[in-house]
């Protein structure tokens, strides 16, 4: 028997059929401009001491600020959503066991991604009070410092530094944790392995059989370069028949490239995706010291593009974009209809 859709379902197809939907802006230049050091990080300083024990250094594991600075991060969706952002995502892109073995706090999983959903939702109920406008939060989903597909080692082709049941499994707990949270979504992100996206597919329909309802699933492939293509070598094609059954809510690209570059991939899904479209790019390409150079006002015109060619109906903003960024992209889509769905692909 179909699982019945969740109660965000509905309320986020109207919102689809109205207008083109605004989603958030990146997390990590947010966090960058705190300027936090280690003992922030552990919350040893002023915070929230980390009740997860480890003796490795945290600076830079921005998913363990979600239980030690927690104010900080609930700050930083609060003034995305005031921007004008319709879907906020959790600060849980590495929240899984493969991804914090780096920082051996693989027993925190449950509770990053469990306290990353409420963080948002507070923040958004916070932002809702305020404006009356509904809001919700997106379980994000990375894909992990590792590639199911292809080998590390350039002279050992067959090996594999995961494998699919490793990723299932990872996926599965982060899954179980964001919907237990509280996700209205679940946003499998910055794929650039198919592979490793099939394996979050798989578990996070293993956690929604669980919980006893779909939620919508939002998934969004990365073109690495020139060349059009996922690392794993799929083109924008390849990968939307390739993840086709999940029946995804979106299905789109995000990181890697500016809007500019990004178009004429995106245009390529969204003839061929009969769901809706969801783009949300870099505030262009990083300079020679690894900043981004566009601004709000240079970023906006070009995702508005995307809106005036009836390419997208969810836009946001990826590396570099910053709320004033998501504010003037809201304003620049704000005349243009969503991209109708066609009714075959």
């Amino acid at each position: 028997m179909p699982l019945p859709p969740s109660p965000a379902f509905a309320a986020l197809n109207k919102a689809a059929s109205e207008r083109i939907l605004i989603l958030d802006g990146a997390m990590g230049t947010q966090i960058q401009a705190l300027s936090l050091g280690e003992d922030d990080y552990t919350g040893k300083g002023s915070g929230c001491a980390c009740r997860h024990h480890t003796d490795h250094p945290q600076q830079g594991n921005n998913d363990l600020l979600i239980l030690t600075q927690p104010e900080a991060v609930e700050e930083i969706h609060y003034r995305y959503a005031i921007a004008g952002a319709d879907i906020v995502e959790t600060n849980t892109f590495s929240a899984t066991t493969i991804a914090q073995a780096d920082y051996g706090l693989q027993e925190a999983v449950h509770d990053l991604n469990v306290e990353g959903a409420r963080v948002v939702r507070r923040a958004l109920d916070r932002a809702t009070a305020e404006d009356g406008r509904p809001r919700f939060v997106a379980g994000a989903i990375g894909p992990t410092n590792r590639t199911a597909s292809m080998s590390p080692d350039v002279n050992d082709p067959g090996f594999r530094a995961v494998t699919f049941e490793d990723l299932r499994l990872a996926y599965l707990q982060q899954a179980r944790g964001l919907i237990e949270g509280g996700s209205d979504i679940l946003l499998i992100e910055t794929i650039f392995d198919t592979l490793n996206a099939k394996a979050a597919i798989f578990a996070c329909i293993q956690a929604m059989e669980e919980h006893g309802a779909r939620l919508p699933m939002m998934i969004s492939g990365t073109i690495t370069d020139a060349s059009g293509r996922t690392l794993s070598g799929q083109t924008p094609t390849a990968f939307w028949h390739s993840v086709r059954h999940a029946n995804p809510w979106t299905i789109g690209l995000n990181c890697a490239l500016g809007a500019a570059a990004m178009r004429p991939h995106l245009a390529e899904l969204s003839q061929v995706a009969d769901t809706l479209i969801c783009a949300y790019p870099n505030a262009g390409l990083p300079n020679a010291f690894g900043q981004y150079d566009e601004g709000p006002h240079d970023t906006a015109p070009q995702v508005a593009d995307f809106a005036r060619e009836g390419l997208v109906n969810v836009v946001g903003g990826c590396c570099g974009t910053t709320p004033d960024h998501i504010r003037a992209i809201a304003e620049a889509v704000a005349p243009f209809a969503p991209r109708k769905v066609p009714a075959y692909a």
